[in-house]
This record gives C-alpha cells, sequence and structure tokens, in this order.
C-alpha cells in the first residue's frame, strides 16, 4: 500500500502568522487521520529575502505549534542543481525563451496599446501578461543579448507548450477538508501568460520548483491555501511536459485579517511569535484558526 505524503512548504521571509498555522496544522491532522506522513520543505529560493533568521523563527514557531515532520527538510536552495538539469531539457526542447523587457518596458509597451484602443489582458492575479516581443527574436539576437550579460528571465512558451500536450488539462480537487471525494478541475494555464520558469542567476522559479519537489518526495496529497488555486494549471502544465506524477489537490479556505483581507507575511501581519509572547498558547492559535 502506497504511503499518503503531505507537506507544508512555507517561505522563511517573514514571520509566520495565523494562515500559516492553519495550513500547517489542517496537514498534520489530514495526514495523521490518513496513516500518512508529512514533510517539511523550505521554498527558500528567493535568497534575497529569505533568510537563516526567519527561517530559525519559522521552525522554533511550528515545532511550538506541535507540528512534527518526518527528516531530513528539504530546502530549495540546496537543489539548484537538480532544477538547472531540468530548466536545460525545457531550454533544449525551445519550450522556454529568455525574456529581456524590464518593467518599465513592459510598462510602457502595454501603455502604448492601451491608447490605440486595446486592453491588455491581465492574469489571475490582476498582473498584465508578459508581451510577446521576446518570443519573436531570432536566436541569434537572443545569444547576443545573453552573452552581453543583458538581464533576463526564462519565461515558459505556454502556447508552444499547450500545442505539445494536445487536449484538456485537469487536476482531482478534493471537495472539503475530510477529503473523502474529489471533482475534476479544468487547468487554464494560458490564464496566466508566459510565466516565469527560471531567473538568470536562479535555475528555477517558485512553479518549476515546487513541480519537482512534489514528485522527488513523492507528495501524493497538495493541501494549501485557496490563493493558489488558478496556479495549479500552470503546475499541471509543468507536470505533463516532464512527465511527472500529478498529487491530488485540496485548496482550503484562507484566514482573513480584520479588514477582510487575507494575511501577508509582507503587510507584516501579526506573527505567530508575536501572539505567543502576547500569552497565547497553542490551544488558542488552534481555536482562533478555527480547528
Amino acid at each position: 500500500m502506497t504511503l499518503l505524503t503531505f507537506r507544508f512548504a512555507p517561505s522563511p521571509n517573514g514571520e509566520l502568522h495565523l494562515g500559516h498555522a492553519y495550513s500547517a496544522l489542517l496537514n498534520q491532522g489530514l495526514a495523521m487521520h490518513a496513516g500518512g506522513r508529512l514533510l517539511l520543505r523550505v521554498e527558500d529560493i528567493d535568497t534575497t529575502r529569505c533568510t537563516p533568521a526567519f527561517e530559525a523563527g519559522m521552525l522554533a514557531d511550528l515545532k511550538w505549534l506541535g507540528l512534527a515532520w518526518q527528516e531530513p527538510v528539504r530546502r530549495q536552495s540546496e537543489h539548484f542543481a537538480e532544477y538547472r538539469v531540468v530548466l536545460e531539457r525545457l531550454i533544449r526542447e525551445e519550450l522556454v525563451y529568455p525574456a529581456f523587457m524590464s518593467r518599465g518596458e513592459i510598462r510602457a509597451f502595454i501603455a502604448d496599446t492601451q491608447t490605440r484602443g486595446r486592453d491588455w489582458p491581465r492574469d489571475p492575479d490582476g498582473v498584465p501578461l508578459y508581451p510577446p516581443a521576446d518570443k519573436a527574436l531570432p536566436m541569434k539576437e537572443r545569444n547576443r543579448r545573453i552573452a552581453e550579460n543583458a538581464p533576463f528571465a526564462w519565461r515558459l512558451d505556454v502556447g508552444a507548450a499547450m500545442k505539445r500536450l494536445g487536449g484538456d488539462l485537469v487536476w482531482a480537487e478534493f471537495n472539503d477538508e475530510t477529503l473523502s471525494a474529489t471533482h475534476s478541475v479544468v487547468a487554464s494555464p494560458q490564464d496566466w501568460g508566459d510565466v516565469i520558469v527560471a531567473r538568470r542567476d536562479i535555475p528555477t522559479s517558485y512553479h518549476l520548483a515546487v513541480v519537482m519537489d512534489d514528485a522527488l518526495q513523492c507528495v501524493s496529497h497538495v493541501v494549501r491555501g485557496r490563493d493558489l488555486f488558478s496556479a495549479t494549471g500552470v503546475q499541471r502544465l509543468l507536470q505533463d511536459l516532464l512527465g511527472l506524477p500529478q498529487p491530488a489537490y485540496f485548496h482550503h479556505r484562507l484566514i482573513l485579517g480584520p479588514d477582510g483581507r487575507k494575511l501577508s507575511k509582507s503587510l507584516r501581519d501579526t506573527g505567530l511569535a508575536t501572539l505567543r509572547d502576547a500569552g497565547a498558547s497553542p490551544d488558542d492559535i488552534r481555536h482562533m484558526v478555527g480547528l
């Protein structure tokens, strides 16, 4: 019988908050109920914002909550060589291309288009899609810019990727926290345009690393926040392109702040360490997140 595997995968770029507590405790509870295992993954490919101090604080918070995971912890920053191998495969298969436009150039391109009466498409997060200009660059020009150390990112040619696969992409989404039944969701990776899969100096991105890690760690159940629901379409596309197994997904409810928005580390919402220092107990945290 295959051992069911769950994972909690935070980024050490700030303090964990109640939303992280809910996701971590939910994953642990589901893993225990299923007789499976829980893994901890440190998603630290952003080597500028992710720090050892934040990681130490994160681990302390999780242990205080009572989270127990199977060792070893996988740190993405220790596996860049593995990601690079897969990136080079995508380059050889001409499924990615170097994208050179800066944020300012993107804004100018879109503004010029909109002055001519055309609305520019946006992704599910409201960010304008990347313009198609770089995709049409001749190989000689691409190589010249790279040789001259022009900044760039590797973007997935979603149109070419979808054409390569043919047919609909779907994933199995659990209906609720009991994980007793699923329904099929049709993936729409094209909604995100040509997403970044790697940068010049970091041979991966969130999307590429997460599908590789889930496969390498034999993750069977991905339980994470509803804010990542639409992004699953991009990850399903990468899984099929790379011949990786597909876990089943459950995108759980979000813990919201008093103003109704989801909690965020970047906005410095109250962290677990602050709540602990104020006298809160792990049981208090469970009550606060509805567990």
